[in-house]
């Protein structure tokens, strides 16, 4: 079990979906994960695990309803503002500049320069996800793009990251920062992952994962609640996975780690 009370600057802390109906989502994420759902009718949702914060549902308004959902990484920043500027600098875009929230935060929505959305997200009470990396919680974040080549750059621009390679993948890393969990395949300092988009494998994203207990078991579920199992459940050497989209189309992974 893995408990956090914080980050650091640069590194990814919360995830949320927003989604047209909160109140389907909620029932569904709480009966395939095991959450408990606070809110009220129509949501928003703080979902937690063993009582900690693990992420959020919210409602989409009606204006956007017609928007496709998904779910986004938000990254600790010191200033959402100044962040915000650093995103225009590198070339990305900020289709939703930084507001103030009610925990005392203050968040902004960016995107890259190939239109991989995510969060900014300058702390206040809410300190980020309060549980990670356990059965049923928020493990990785990984971008998927068609410019892994210019998404290099653009992150070490807005937040300071180093790249190294792992097989396929590219690690993205804050020098210094302390992670993960002791027995990880790859260093604590990474904090997220980047892979290439193949030909026609749809827009760039921010895709995030979920531990489970089992994934073959999770898929199916999945399938019974409304949701379906895009890709099935496969072996990836270092884990089992499958990605897996919600009623409202939102897509995420389910991974265990193999032993």
């Amino acid at each position: 079990m893995s408990e956090r009370n914080g980050y650091a600057p640069g590194v990814p802390c919360w995830v949320d979906t927003w989604q047209p109906d909160a109140d389907a989502a909620a029932g569904f994420y709480t009966a395939l994960l095991g959450w408990e759902a606070d809110g009220s009718s129509g949501g928003p949702y703080m979902c937690r695990l063993r009582g900690r914060d693990a992420a959020l549902i919210g409602r989409l308004p009606p204006e956007h309803a017609h928007r496709p959902s998904a779910w986004m990484t938000h990254v600790w920043v010191d200033s959402a503002d100044a962040a915000a500027e650093r995103v225009l600098a590198a070339g990305g875009s900020v289709p939703v500049a930084p507001f103030d929230v009610a925990d005392g935060g203050r968040i902004a929505i960016a995107a890259d320069p190939a239109g991989a959305h995510f969060g900014l997200r300058q702390v206040g009470d809410l300190g980020g996800a309060e549980v990670v990396n356990e059965a049923g919680a928020w493990s990785w974040s990984q971008l998927l793009t068609s410019d892994p080549d210019g998404a290099k750059p653009f992150y070490a621009s807005v937040f300071g990251w180093e790249t190294d390679s792992f097989g396929d993948v590219t690690l993205f890393r804050v020098p210094g920062y302390v992670g993960g969990e002791p027995e990880q395949p790859v260093p604590r300092d990474v904090v997220a992952g980047m892979a290439a988009l193949p030909e026609g494998g749809g827009r760039p994203q921010w895709r995030i994962d979920f531990w489970v207990d089992d994934v073959d078991a999770t898929a199916a579920k999945a399938a019974e609640l409304g949701g379906r199992a895009v890709v099935p459940p496969y072996d990836m050497g270092i884990a089992r996975q499958a990605v897996i989209a919600d009623a409202a189309g939102a897509e995420f992974t389910v991974s265990k780690i193999a032993s």
